[in-house]
């Protein structure tokens, strides 16, 4: 069974000499894998000190699980090598692709929703779950441009994913947010749409408003109307462990500690039901 491990926050650099010096703690710390990987000195002497006494969860963002190139074999031996020495609650990564042809474009791109390349990202989750020997969580992300080949809403295609490999879902509510207001659908429907018992996880993050379209940044506060979707998400699915991700722009540690803590308050009046 998945444990529900409070309200989190990004384990980054500019705090670790709060987190080594002082002792501060979140509920819980989200990794970014690749910046541990291979890696030892001061980011694994602190890694190892909030691991201590924290949950931390892995999350990855160079796996390319929708690409058609080959799963990277040393890639996910590094992380696997990793996991076991960290014993992380799960491990994840996005519903994306990045890579084609050993090019790396350094982002998240978005997948075509068909039926093609629905069973090709449940074939490439299988491989990689059986690589890590573990079940792994996948994000939704945040989204510019749609694909006139699409057949498959978003939030039906990664509820398919998860159903035919067994695997379990990140949902990030402002990407949700994002996409929804860049796309015009809505953010609701994509909440319903996905299948309460796959959800181990939520993501909040601020964005930026470009005037055309909103632009997934996490560089600000978690915006009002994310707020109110995140109370339709506790709403739909009761308490999840939830991180705060903020990863430009970065403020003092208090600062992202108190987004947490403000989630952890907004989830309480929901379940309690003093939310209206």
């Amino acid at each position: 069974m998945v444990p529900f491990l409070g309200h989190g926050i990004g384990l980054r650099t500019k705090h670790f000499p709060d987190l080594l010096e002082q002792g501060r703690r979140a509920d819980w710390f989200e990794v970014i894998t690749e910046n541990f990987l291979n890696v030892g000195g001061r980011p694994r002497a602190v890694l190892e000190a909030v691991r201590r006494d924290r949950p931390v969860v892995l999350h990855g963002v160079s796996l390319s699980v929708g690409s058609v190139d080959p799963l990277d074999s040393d890639y996910l031996r590094d992380v696997r090598a990793l996991a076991d020495a960290v014993q992380p609650a799960w491990v994840s990564d996005h519903l994306c692709w990045g890579t084609f042809g050993r090019h790396n474009a350094h982002d998240l791109l978005p997948m075509p929703f068909t039926e093609e390349s629905l069973a090709h990202v449940v074939g490439r989750v299988s491989e990689v779950q059986e690589r890590l020997g573990r079940r792994f969580v996948l994000e939704n992300v945040s989204s510019y441009l749609t694909y006139a080949a699409s057949t498959i809403p978003e939030w039906e295609f990664l509820a398919e994913v998860a159903r035919r490999a067994d695997c379990l879902i990140l949902l990030d509510v402002n990407n949700v947010f994002v996409s929804a207001t860049n796309h015009g659908f809505d953010p609701g429907e994509y909440l319903r749409g996905i299948p309460r018992d796959r959800v181990v996880q939520f993501h909040l993050a601020g964005h930026q408003d470009l005037g055309t379209h909103l632009l997934d940044t996490h560089d600000a506060p978690v915006a009002d109307p994310v707020w109110a979707l995140y109370r339709d998400a506790v709403r739909r699915f009761g308490r999840v462990s939830t991180l705060v991700e903020w990863d430009d722009h970065i403020p003092p540690l208090d600062e992202v500690l108190a987004q947490a803590e403000k989630a952890r308050a907004l989830e309480k009046a929901v379940l309690e039901g003093a939310d209206s």
